[in-house]
């Protein structure tokens, strides 16, 4: 009996979270919720640019003597993000040194 009071209130906490949340978004002025997306793809960025980066550097593991050429469409469709963020990540490494341009368009070849 008190097992299901519990979990009674957790739902009804949580249906009440919830709907604090949606408030908050709905009422939330547009220059933060453009502030709030923005930091959101800074991170998304963030991340990809560091998996490509631990990509990069498991490509040279396995094979040390040869270059590791990717493409963005298909880094994108790897990692299911969108392939402007996957350029914008390359871009962000292209700036370290980490990659570099290739011939070919739409590939990078992969520095470690």
């Amino acid at each position: 009996m008190l097992a299901a009071h519990r979990a009674l209130a957790a739902v009804i906490s949580s249906g009440s979270g919830f709907a604090g949340l949606i408030c908050i978004r709905l009422l939330e002025r547009k220059e933060s919720r453009t502030e709030r997306l923005l930091r959101k793809h800074q991170r998304e960025v963030k991340a990809v640019t560091e998996r490509i980066s631990a990509y990069a550097w498991n490509m040279h593991e396995r094979s040390p003597t040869r270059e590791v050429l990717v493409g963005e469409k298909d880094l994108a469709e790897q990692r299911w993000k969108r392939p402007g963020t996957v350029a914008t990540a390359l871009n962000m490494l292209l700036g370290e040194r980490k990659v570099q341009k290739t011939s070919l368009t739409g590939y990078w070849k992969l520095n470690v």
